[in-house]
């Protein structure tokens, strides 16, 4: 259905200057591709290969010669048959033949983009269930969690945002079921490997900031980090941002610089004004000056806490823009599910236990302190850990917020990969400045869920932070079997209530 020929292909990466010899003429054959892939074991007959990232292994661009690879786009010349088209940006490249392969799919789409360092898969489901409500399930999914290309069948995703040839190929087949909009997350990855390069959003959102993915072979500084999420604004028709934003000052800055329409919130400040309560899951929107959006009201959530309180007025707004009625925005809220987010269950003896993804300072930070407001007379207990081999800062940033929020720290392995798991916990332990907070070390997670279920009381809340729902642990390389958080607390009541 899509193709493209060589001589396409030159005139595409000459057009946006991307041929490291400019200009330069296709060799004289009759080559087409009917298939883009930077996968040496994802192949098709006609394959157009691109050798992306830093440590490219030349092996696999012989392994996809010898399976009938003829053409590959580089920034290096490899001893090969093949025909190699040299480029300045493998990154660019890979966003824009993408782009031209599909047909452009990007422009047939309502696109909103997202990205913050936590709130991002919450806002995203928000805003994807008030569209389907608003455009009769004819949205698009691409969040760190789940990807839906249909509207309504949902699948496990691989990454927040998916590498360009997957973008858009994906985007192509959404266009092809008849789907009208497109919500997805945007991490700092994606503009920091131009995986969404030249691709232009007509609604930006940007939830708020703090240091995270800082790591050698992530983001150096918390700087870069900012300049990669600060990219949406730059490629975005309009933006939506939480005033009370650490930044925000800059994001705005740069919002009046480059004529980029701006919509603020917040619960003293902003455009529009947020008024709630912790222990509820109601919150009222009032505009400040004119109610643009009309959007004026009362809201109500499935979800506890303020910071799913601020995420639901980012959609609100987000839906507005896009023409959706203030009714099916406060029809459709109180129905959105999250999977993995805020799954309250409770203990036989009436302790709470949430059971969440949050993996960073900010959302282990925030949860405690709604369960401190929730119930101020029993214990926190906390259970987490912190992945291996990326996000190294996290480490202790995450005993940061147990020395603030704890009473009992757990920690245990959230997919140690090629580390050691001690080593891990070892650093989180070692930021744990609180000696108030009676620290335990427990490797074993479903053991460390277990014996946190075990130790709550009746006006304790447990945080189980970090798997929600999963059902894998990433151990050396592979995926193995893990019963889940949700599934053992679960488990574990079921057990208490027949005894």
């Amino acid at each position: 259905m899509y193709s493209m020929t060589l001589e396409q292909l030159y005139q595409i990466l000459n057009e946006k200057n991307l041929l490291q010899t400019p200009n330069e003429k296709t060799k004289q054959n009759n080559q087409s591709f009917t298939y883009l892939s930077y996968d040496s074991r994802d192949l098709a007959k006609y394959t157009l290969f691109f050798c992306k990232g830093l440590h490219f292994n030349a092996a696999s661009l012989h392994d996809a010669v010898s399976k009938g690879v003829k053409v590959y786009v580089s920034e290096i010349k490899y001893e090969s048959s093949a025909q190699a088209i040299l480029v300045t940006n493998i990154r660019k490249a890979m966003a824009v033949v993408a782009q031209y392969f599909y047909r452009n799919p990007q422009d047939k789409l309502y696109k909103i983009g997202i990205t913050g360092t936590k709130g991002k898969t919450t806002t995203a489901y928000f805003v994807k269930k008030i569209l389907d409500d608003a455009f009769n399930k004819k949205v698009a999914l691409f969040s760190s969690e789940e990807t839906t290309l249909d509207g309504k069948t949902l699948f496990p995703s691989t990454l927040t945002t998916p590498e360009a040839l997957d973008l858009y190929r994906q985007m192509a087949i959404a266009c092809e079921n008849g789907l009208t909009h497109l919500v997805m997350e945007v991490s700092s990855q994606a503009y920091k490997t131009q995986r969404v390069y030249n691709l232009t959003f007509e609604t930006g959102v940007f939830l708020n900031i703090s240091p995270d993915h800082i790591s050698p072979i992530e983001h150096p500084t918390f700087e870069d980090y900012f300049q990669c999420k600060r990219q949406l604004l730059l490629n975005s028709k309009q933006m939506v941002i939480n005033q009370e934003s650490d930044q925000f000052t800059r994001l705005k800055q740069t919002c009046t610089d480059y004529q980029i329409p701006l919509y603020t919130y917040g619960r003293e400040t902003g455009s529009y004004l947020l008024t709630d309560k912790a222990e509820e899951r109601t919150f009222n929107l009032t505009a400040k000056n004119k109610d643009s959006l009309k959007v004026n009201g009362n809201y109500q959530l499935s979800l506890f806490g303020q910071f799913n309180h601020e995420n639901a007025v980012a959609a609100i707004l987000v839906c507005g823009l896009a023409n959706v009625s203030q009714q099916i925005c406060q029809e459709s809220l109180p129905l959105a599910q999250i999977p993995g987010r805020m799954n309250l269950l409770e203990k036989p003896n009436g302790a709470f236990i949430f059971v969440d993804y949050a993996h960073n300072y900010l959302s282990i930070h925030a949860l405690g302190h709604f369960a401190r407001q929730l119930r101020p007379k029993g214990r926190l207990i906390i259970v987490t850990g912190s992945a291996g081999g990326k996000a190294i800062s996290r480490r202790p940033d995450i005993g940061k917020a147990l020395s603030e929020c704890a009473d009992v720290a757990i920690i245990t392995s959230d997919d140690p990969d090629f580390e050691d798991p001690q080593d891990i916990a070892a650093e989180i332990k070692a930021a744990i400045t609180n000696l108030d907070v009676n620290v335990q070390l427990e490797l074993d997670r479903a053991t460390a869920v277990s014996s946190a279920f075990n130790q709550a009381e009746g006006k304790d809340t447990v945080i189980i932070a970090g798997k929600g729902t999963e059902k894998m642990m990433k151990f050396r390389g592979k995926e193995v079997f893990y019963e889940g958080d949700f599934h053992i607390v679960k488990r574990l009541i079921d057990e208490a209530n027949k005894n």
